[in-house]
């Protein structure tokens, strides 16, 4: 028989056929399987374990149809001790059933550092110390003295804190620093435009304090909190503008760049790429 005789014979034909019959077949199967497999669209947002305790954490888990693993422990005053600190997905990440969420634990008791020695350290090099200690730096104060922006003394609460002594972290520590034997002024920084922490170092390195900011009400919610950038500060920044060591500067904060001078509005372009305005408004 010849080849194409064979290949439109009946028999042929038939067992063409039915190859085709199971070769669809099995990919409808396997499709289906895939599908069952994988769960598809059967993902379910992540509930809110911030805050709760581990038995509670646990029912939520198990109501959620959810895993839960617990990586690591730190110290926060924003929930109480033994609760959640920390998750991830964030709450409202959609997952699918079972997936495993990695939660963080506030500790029982907080973390301890010890207290470094800035006595005549430059203010930057004091800085950088206290900060890599897990310490912060919270008021510069100024007396006369032969140096000029050298740590004198070293205070927590308001009492002097020698080296070595056990401190919880993140704790606040105050700077006396030698301001010279003239009454020595510092210019007024330029700061429109930026981000609360860089306007907070670039105050610290200008030898003056950050006496307290204010958010407008652009600012609704954490995300605003952390894109809003300076529109006014008190005093004002002029090319002459002097304050004396240790004065403090004040800041309003927004996320309408409508509020800024054409030059700051040039540095928020440049720091912060994608800033949308929420909320109306105010002066």
């Amino acid at each position: 028989m010849s080849l194409k005789n064979f290949i439109l014979s009946k028999l042929f034909l038939k067992n063409l056929g039915i190859a085709i019959i199971i070769i669809v077949g099995g990919v409808m199967l396997l499709l289906i399987w895939m599908n069952f497999y994988t769960r598809h669209g059967q993902a379910r947002p992540v509930p809110n374990f911030v805050g709760l305790t581990m038995e509670q954490t646990s029912q939520l888990a198990r109501k959620s149809r959810l895993r839960y693993q617990i990586i690591d422990s730190i110290y926060t005053t924003v929930v109480p001790r033994g609760c959640i600190a920390e998750q991830n997905p964030k709450p409202g990440f959609k997952v699918k059933k079972w997936r495993n969420i990695v939660l963080t634990i506030n500790a029982f008791h907080p973390e301890m550092v010890a207290m470094p020695s800035l006595v005549d350290l430059p203010l930057r090099q004091a800085k950088a110390l206290v900060e890599s200690s897990g310490l912060e730096i919270g008021l510069l104060k100024y007396r006369p003295d032969i140096s000029i922006d050298v740590v004198i003394d070293q205070q927590y609460n308001g009492k002097n804190i020698p080296e070595g002594d056990s401190l919880q972290k993140g704790s606040v520590i105050d700077l006396i620093l030698g301001k010279g034997l003239s009454n020595q002024r510092t210019p007024v920084p330029y700061l429109s435009g930026m981000k609360l922490d860089h306007a907070k170092n670039k105050i610290l390195v200008s030898s003056l304090n950050l006496g307290t900011f204010v958010y407008d009400n652009t600012i609704v919610n954490e995300a605003d909190t952390l894109n809003a950038f300076v529109y006014k500060q008190i005093p004002e920044f002029k090319n002459d503008a002097t304050l004396q060591l240790g004065s403090s500067i004040y800041l309003w904060l927004t996320v309408d760049p409508a509020k800024l001078s054409v030059d700051s509005t040039r540095i928020v372009s440049d720091t912060i790429p994608a800033i949308t305005s929420s909320g109306n408004q105010s002066n």
